[in-house]
């Protein structure tokens, strides 16, 4: 019998016998392979009874297109391994005079993503009419206050913050305000 029949058993009818017989073949060459790797004995030991323990429960998982019982197995073995060794990560204090303070550096993505904002701001300021243009400039570049517009432009302060909220209404509806 061979081994995916073995798995097929073991998928279908939880047959004690065909997992035994994987164990016999599987568990010492898992075990060797980890030691190979690095694993102490023990260790090698555990990752093997686990590697093992997930064929049992993963027996239904397996398929012959993806590759032969062997090469599976080892990937089951390979994966735990990497997961043990994550789990075990330990923290290393850096020797005196390697203290570290957090880059002040712009990251890439985030020139990029400002990058992207000031397009689409000029996108969106090009789009307006050109009266609310011309408040929305004389206010937020030229720094003037709304009193100051509506005497240089000859109209009623009423009419320059209307023209105003207008423009931060259509400014916000192309921009958006995905940020938080």
């Amino acid at each position: 019998m061979s081994d995916s029949d073995k798995l097929r058993q073991i998928a279908g009818r939880r047959d004690p016998r065909a997992f035994k017989q994987l164990f016999e073949k599987y568990a010492p060459r898992v075990k060797s392979l980890m030691m190979r790797y690095g694993a102490d004995a023990n260790t090698a030991e555990e990752l093997a009874q686990e590697t093992l323990f997930a064929v049992w429960r993963k027996a239904t998982l397996y398929s012959d297109e993806k590759g032969s019982v062997t090469t599976w197995i080892f990937a089951i073995a390979r994966n735990l391994r990497i997961d043990k060794l994550r789990r075990e990560e330990t923290w290393v204090e850096l020797p005196d005079g390697y203290d570290q303070q957090p880059s002040t550096d712009v990251q890439p993505d985030e020139v990029l993503s400002d990058e992207e904002r000031r397009l689409k701001m000029r996108l969106a300021l090009n789009s307006l009419p050109a009266d609310q243009l011309q408040v929305v400039t004389l206010s937020f570049i030229d720094g003037r206050s709304h009193s100051q517009i509506a005497e240089q432009l000859g109209l009623p302060v009423g009419t320059v913050k209307s023209r105003i909220r207008l423009a931060y209404l259509k400014l916000r509806a192309v921009v958006g305000t995905d940020e938080q």
